[in-house]
């Protein structure tokens, strides 16, 4: 019985695995992605393809989608196994706590990666427009905001910890409006 009585046992919290965007050194995002995946830790590099010119011919490379960030899905315990590895620099932090990012932001970058839309990039702050929502082709389900330039529609995804957001050209009848929140 006193044996029963020293050995409490102290709930411990588990918490679960969150996204994270981590910033690294300029031109090493797909060195670090490497890194991370070798230490076990799932990681997201969302990538695109564009042509390069070189004097002597053309090519197609996948760069980062957003240069010098890649995210992590990590417990906080997990946090000093990122932190170290070479390349990382500092998670994206609000009041010096890593930001987790909701996990329907990774799906939305996933879907901008894995579709034939024309995408930009821009830090840019936008006024904030109508909700809208792809109700066709490959991005359907991808949800934004609407900016109007002249006769294209545009989509903005907006990665609020990140302080970015991302523009894609979608033909506005493949758009939906969606009720105010």
């Amino acid at each position: 019985m006193s044996s029963e009585k020293r050995e409490k046992k102290i709930p411990v919290k588990v918490t679960e695995s969150r996204w994270y965007a981590a910033y690294t050194n300029p031109r090493t995002e797909k060195k670090v992605y490497q890194r991370l995946v070798d230490a076990g830790i799932e990681t997201f590099l969302p990538l695109q393809k564009s042509k390069r010119k070189w004097s002597d011919r053309i090519k197609w490379v996948e760069e980062p989608l957003i240069k010098s960030y890649i995210f992590v899905k990590v417990k906080p315990i997990e946090f000093p196994i990122v932190f170290r590895t070479p390349g990382i620099v500092r998670f994206i932090a609000f009041e010096g706590r890593p930001v987790s990012i909701p996990e329907s932001q990774i799906n939305n970058l996933r879907l901008l990666v894995d579709s034939d839309a024309e995408i930009d990039v821009t830090s840019e702050k936008f006024e904030k427009g109508d909700n809208i929502e792809v109700i066709a082709g490959s991005l359907a389900g991808l949800r934004g905001e609407l900016i109007k330039t002249g006769t294209k529609k545009r989509v903005v995804v907006r990665i609020d910890s990140l302080e970015h957001n991302i523009l894609v050209t979608i033909p506005h009848t493949f758009l939906a409006k969606l009720p105010k929140e």
